[in-house]
């Protein structure tokens, strides 16, 4: 049997084949997804995730850091509390009895290092605000007679010390431009053994 063109003739088997087979391709039309992503969109990370591996990085890269500094400088904790301290008047040296293998005091304000090691001092110096002397008002913590901290403002009390890498030998003080600029009774100054670095010994 031939089939006619649809406008030439009435509804007949022809027509219902060609709406059967129109039926069949809109139900595979509504059976394909609309909401279909593109496969560039799928693929595009988001910016949380890039955060995420960026901290992780940092984070491997900071403990790896610090592991090849504790191990090419590894330090030796103190055996034992070394500590002595100077002031404020009228006390004067202050040390552990018996005397720490560390250090030696020399004099008023001055000691020797006799250990090698990290060294933590701390202190505070008082400025005597009623001082009309011409010397200008200054303070200093020396090694050796040389400098490695200078106060010099009167008008207020100052903190001084630090952490710092002494040798056996070293000589520590803490001098005044004037005798009568400071308070010594709320002047003073220590020093505390933090640790013997290996590369040191």
């Amino acid at each position: 049997m031939s089939c006619r063109p649809l406008w030439e003739v009435a509804p007949g088997p022809c027509f219902k084949r060609l709406s059967f087979l129109q039926r069949m391709s809109l139900s595979h039309v509504e059976i394909m997804p609309l909401g279909h992503s593109s496969p560039q969109g799928a693929q595009r990370p988001s910016w949380k995730k890039w955060l995420l591996y960026s901290t992780i990085v940092i984070l491997l890269l900071l403990c790896s850091f610090s592991t090849l500094i504790f191990t090419f400088l590894p330090l030796k904790t103190a055996s034992g509390p070394c500590i002595a301290k100077f002031g404020p008047l009228p006390s004067k040296w202050q040390m552990p009895s018996p005397e720490p293998s560390c250090v030696t005091k020399t004099a008023d304000w001055r000691l020797k290092i006799l250990q090698n090691g990290l060294y933590l001092i701390y202190g505070q110096v008082a400025p005597n605000t009623a001082y009309k002397g011409r010397a200008p008002f200054e303070a200093l913590l020396r090694k050796n007679e040389d400098p490695i901290q200078a106060l010099t403002n009167n008008s207020t009390i100052q903190n001084v010390g630090g952490a710092y890498e002494f040798h056996a030998g070293d000589v520590i003080d803490l001098i005044f431009n004037a005798e009568h600029q400071v308070l010594k009774n709320n002047t003073y100054w220590g020093i505390y053994l933090l640790a013997n670095p290996q590369f040191i010994s």
